[in-house]
């Protein structure tokens, strides 16, 4: 969706939304960025190094231009690092080194990551290796480098005793499987993650080893797919596969090298790309976690050939699964699927909701979509998902959860150490080392405020540092202090998000300007900078109803971008509910929640603040009064989201 244009810019402020942006590159911008949502510019001798066709009109910052500050997020992703520390390097490449027929006396992993599971690998040579890359550029910390760096050698020492550039940590019989049709667990599931794992060592860390591993592997994968027809190859695509068209599209764009790009197109899934290239949504019943990598790569093949049938899918899916596919966290997906017509969503309210890896693709796609237009509604779904159905699925030891229960009367779960290593282990280990990949963004001119989260940000081509101070969600507001080398002239565009309905202040140097902007846009700020500026915005946030689309008769209370949790109490719960291994759905019982007396006009009057600490509400006028607290913060007790209305009436009557 396209912004109304902003204020002349001859004055020091520029108000309502942010204007659209030229569709070519602006004036200053380096004609060569890395522009995807994890790889940052890679530069050789001295210049950057990429292959795109179509540019980002805003691009984040290279992850070690900012630096996280102390609050929730930084805390988050130190006990991410702190457990991934713990995780021994010849227990990683155990399998590898089975596999490779190379001796191995360390101990396997249990879970997904035994001998015996079929997509053993996808965390220990993938997601790690990713998570690690990504830590490094968030944080500057050696010793993850240096255990993605040697864990990189040994990879390579493996794929050398193949032979063939093949590298995994199950038999290349796997993929003799997926070609007879033959039952077979997702191999190029698993090799896209370790794929993609090595693309991060090297662009994040500059690690050639792990370029040159990852071509053989890519080597590998054009000899495989080579031979198959188009209809033999579309059958394959039946069968999960991961992000491959993404990951082959980074690594021509970081090569240059087309056969990359040819053998990423054998990973178009006509059966799903065609429809929502004509604006149909079939999704109902497609597995929401296989499909949605595959418009991450459709998003990719956009930008580096410019086709624009690519764009369509890719923006075409995100607004129906934003729109119509989405709970109030921002997650999506019931049993791991779509399961129902769009917008009608009603029956599925209960344990086995949101995958977690569905809610960190769709942060994935969402950066490219707003990358292609700078639309503040993609960022008011980022913040949406980021703070409920991403923040709020680790646990003190840096454990993740596999779904994310929003009814009545569930908990909380996560893997144990050492013996579950789910999909969500592996994306909630690269979420949490990356929390500062989106706060800021900027077009080469102005910058962008996406997130209020506290951060310093280094801008060394504008002589600029940014330090944004805040306290939020538990602070209404936020703080920015300007560093500049010389006074610069720039736009400040700080993001006014959907729920900031009671409107705002803006203070300059302490100055209240009688001004502000309207909920989802941008409020520009825009003068001569100098040395120690001050920017100061508070947003009041309210408590809102957001009912189950399709099914106002089940309703969740929100405040600002934050779902609130009922709490239940912790009767019944053990380790054997909170923790589990190899199985995703711990066995248990929910329990009950009382109904609330509500109305159907989704008032939020049954719920209400109280003073004794920051976020802290319950319920008011019910048969029971119960404490309510943001979701992100849930922990060791019984819980519930979406509560059963008795007044409501489902629109679906009418």
């Amino acid at each position: 969706m396209d912004h109304t244009g902003k204020l002349g810019r001859r004055g020091f402020l520029g108000l309502a939304a942010a204007g659209a942006l030229a569709a070519s590159l602006p004036e200053g911008l380096p004609a060569s960025p890395f522009q995807n949502p994890v790889v940052n510019t890679v530069v050789q001798n001295g210049k950057p190094v990429i292959h795109e066709a179509v540019p980002w009109q805003v691009l984040p910052f290279p992850n070690p231009q900012v630096r996280l500050l102390d609050g929730i997020f930084k805390q988050e992703m130190e006990l991410n690092q702190r457990y991934l520390l713990t995780l021994p390097n010849d227990r990683l490449a155990h399998m590898f080194r089975i596999t490779a027929k190379l001796t191995s006396t360390a101990q396997p992993f249990g879970g997904w990551e035994n001998p015996t599971c079929e997509l053993r690998g996808h965390f220990t040579g993938g997601h790690y290796l990713s998570a690690a890359a990504l830590l490094y550029a968030s944080t500057g910390d050696e010793e993850i480098k240096k255990k993605g760096d040697e864990l990189v050698a040994i990879l390579a020492q493996c794929q050398q005793a193949h032979g063939n550039g093949y590298l995994s940590a199950f038999p290349e019989e796997f993929f003799d499987r997926l070609r007879e049709g033959k039952p077979v667990w997702a191999p190029f599931y698993t090799i896209h993650k370790i794929m993609a794992g090595h693309l991060d060592l090297y662009t994040h860390c500059g690690n050639e080893q792990a370029l040159n591993t990852l071509e053989k592997m890519a080597g590998w994968v054009g000899q495989w797919v080579g031979p198959l027809s188009d209809d033999h190859m579309q059958r394959v695509l039946e069968v999960e596969q991961g992000g491959m068209l993404e990951v082959l599209c980074n690594l021509y764009a970081v090569t240059g090298k087309e056969e990359y790009l040819f053998i990423a197109r054998r990973f178009d899934h006509k059966a799903v790309f065609d429809p929502l290239s004509e604006y149909r949504d079939e999704l109902r019943g497609l597995h929401a976690n296989t499909n949605i990598p595959k418009m991450i790569g459709a998003a990719r093949q956009y930008e580096v050939t410019g086709i624009r049938r690519y764009h369509d899918i890719a923006s075409y899916f995100w607004h129906e699964v934003t729109s119509k596919r989405t709970f109030c966290s921002g997650g999506t997906s019931y049993d791991e699927h779509w399961l129902a017509e769009p917008g009608k969503l009603g029956h599925e309210v209960g344990q086995t909701m949101e995958e977690c890896c569905c809610g960190y693709n769709m942060l994935k796609l969402t950066r490219h979509i707003f990358g292609w237009t700078a639309n503040p509604r993609a960022m008011d779904y980022y913040e949406r998902t980021l703070f409920n159905s991403r923040l709020g699925t680790q646990n003190e030891q840096g454990l993740k959860g596999y779904f994310y229960p929003l009814g009545q009367g569930w908990w909380k779960y996560y893997n144990t150490p050492m013996n579950s290593f789910w999909c969500c282990t592996g994306t909630g280990a690269e979420e949490f080392s990356k929390f500062n990949d989106t706060i800021y963004f900027h077009n080469g001119r102005d910058l962008y405020v996406n997130l209020f989260i506290a951060s310093e940000l280094s801008w060394p081509e504008k002589g600029l540092r940014l330090r944004q101070t805040t306290g939020f969600p538990e602070q209404d507001g936020t703080s920015l202090l300007l560093h500049v080398r010389a006074p610069i002239r720039m736009a400040v565009n700080i993001r006014v998000p959907y729920w900031a309905t009671q409107g705002g202040t803006v203070r300059l140097n302490g100055q209240a300007l009688p001004v502000f902007a309207s909920p989802s846009s941008y409020l520009t700020v825009e003068r001569v900078w100098n040395d120690g500026d001050r920017i100061d915005v508070t947003m009041p946030m309210s408590l809102h109803a957001a009912p189950v689309p399709g099914d106002e008769t089940q309703q969740a209370m929100m405040y600002g971008p934050l779902v609130l949790a009922g709490e239940l109490g912790s009767q019944g719960l053990n380790s054997s509910l909170t923790y589990s291994g190899y199985d995703t759905v711990p066995q248990g019982t929910p329990a009950s929640t009382p109904e609330i007396e509500g109305s159907e006009d989704g008032s939020s009057g049954w719920v209400e603040r109280v003073s004794t600490s920051p976020l802290a509400f319950q319920t008011v006028s019910q048969s029971q009064t119960i404490s309510l607290t943001p979701l992100y913060r849930e922990a060791g007790q019984r819980y519930v989201v979406y509560w059963k209305m008795k007044r409501a009436k489902s629109r679906l009557q009418d």
